[in-house]
């Protein structure tokens, strides 16, 4: 099984928040006071309405202000039709997740004053998250977390290999303290992110990527299960090594089979 989505071996914290020693010694975050949500888009015109309705509803559940910045990485479909004139439309043709997540946040215009008060929030263009996404996000936050590296929840195995759904709830661990690391459920306070210099410009495993520096500086990580995103199943996915690379690999990639 690829160890793509699971927590290094040495990364043994069986708590949803982890801290290295002496954390709770450091001045408290002050509580977030807004909210940046980046979605890198490589022609999603079919699923992006769905997440951008979901986002909406996440936005209105917490009382600060919310920017959702929609990155359009080399579209040659209808996706920036779909940008609704409230959101933030950032065009770029790099073909590259982790370029594209990295173009997100920089364009957001953080200043620096403003960096230990603000929350990057992150999901993918084919993912819905719940209404309390970013409820939970923001409690993680005020709690204490420099991180929150949350879990998914498949939208069903339609034309799969039969058993696929089986070995997929067999296989993960969607508790807290879980180990893996989701793009589409992503979330820094963005004083950490700059200080472990943001996303790489890779073109797979830029959350985990990510996720790593973050440990090896030694932030606070929630790993939470308390509000997971609902995420695509399909077989052809847009980075090299994502999720339909892993639920590929969990299948045994045998398409001849009868789907389950």
């Amino acid at each position: 099984m690829t160890p793509l989505f699971v927590r290094p071996p040495d990364d043994r914290a069986p708590a949803a928040l982890s801290r290295p020693p002496g954390e709770q010694t450091r001045p408290p975050h002050p509580p977030v006071e807004r909210v940046v949500v980046v979605i890198p888009v490589h022609n999603e015109a079919e699923r992006l309405p769905a997440c951008l309705d979901a986002l909406a509803a996440a936005a209105t559940a917490v009382p600060i202000p919310v920017e959702t910045i929609v990155v359009l990485d080399a579209c040659d479909d209808d996706s920036a039709l779909l940008v609704r004139p409230h959101l933030s439309a950032l065009a770029v043709d790099v073909r590259c997740v982790g370029a594209a997540r990295r173009a997100g946040f920089a364009s957001a215009g953080t200043a620096a004053a403003e960096l230990d008060t603000t929350w990057f929030a992150t999901t993918d263009a084919d993912s819905t998250v719940p209404r309390d996404w970013l409820v939970g996000h923001v409690a993680a936050a005020d709690a204490g977390a420099d991180a929150y590296v949350g879990t998914v929840t498949p939208d069903g195995f339609d034309g799969w290999p039969a058993g696929t759904d089986e070995r997929y709830r067999r296989e993960y661990d969607a508790s807290p303290g879980h180990g893996h690391v989701h793009g589409a459920n992503l979330g820094v306070r963005a004083s950490t992110y700059r200080a472990v210099g943001g996303f790489a410009e890779l073109d797979a495993d830029e959350d985990v990527d990510l996720v790593d520096r973050l440990r090896a500086a030694g932030a606070a990580i929630e790993r939470g299960a308390q509000v997971p995103v609902r995420t695509s199943t399909r077989r052809a996915g847009r980075t090299r090594h994502g999720f339909a690379s892993y639920l590929r690999d969990l299948a045994g990639d045998r398409p001849g089979e009868a789907a389950g």
